[in-house]
């Protein structure tokens, strides 16, 4: 019985000093060791630089073809006349005339549309001496627009107006629809 204690106490001892070495005179200015080191130290490569851990070089990668960015709602159709009568067949408003919808088109419109199209949408906005006149919204041909080619020309834009979808959000700009009908049922 003597000797195994002998024995525990020579095996003990050491592991009992070394530990309390380590624990009372560690230097708590540096960092505990690491291991696996590779872990701790990984390589952070910056966005746009060349990196060789994939095919094409590149550190930022491609999304994946035919992903779509959350919120995001694609619009299926070209910049050209076709498209839009097409869209004039195929796509309706999906909101009603309510006081509420028809505010936020007000205001979409006077921010957006007032300066080329003017207040009242008959074509004549403070811009108009440098510019060509844009269509009056009072035209027979701008009335017998159907409501999903109206937003078609808005989306993508035509002859000298710029496309507004990536400055006017999809709802506002069918908000906006609503609103041009009621200038246009104004006279």
């Amino acid at each position: 019985m003597k000797t195994t204690l002998t024995w525990f106490g020579y095996i003990l001892l050491p592991v009992v000093v070394l530990g309390g070495m380590m624990i009372f005179f560690r230097d708590v200015t540096k960092r505990n060791r690491e291991y696996p080191i590779q872990m701790g130290v990984s390589p952070a490569y910056r966005s746009q630089t060349v990196n060789e851990s994939f095919p094409n070089g590149l550190t930022t990668q491609l999304p994946v073809a035919g992903t779509i960015a959350r919120g995001f709602k694609p619009f299926h159709y070209d910049a050209t006349p076709e498209e839009a009568k097409r869209a004039g067949a195929e796509l309706t408003n999906p909101f009603n005339d309510s006081a509420e919808n028809l505010e936020r088109g007000k205001y979409i419109f006077t921010k957006s549309c007032a300066v080329c199209h003017g207040p009242t949408g008959a074509g004549d906005g403070p811009v108009i001496p440098k510019f060509p006149n844009p269509p009056s919204f009072k035209t027979e041909t701008s009335r017998a627009l159907a409501d999903g080619e109206l937003f078609h020309v808005i989306t993508r834009g035509r002859n000298n107006m710029p496309a507004a979808e990536a400055n006017v959000s999809t709802e506002d700009r069918w908000k906006l629809v609503l609103y041009i009908r009621t200038l246009q049922a104004q006279e």
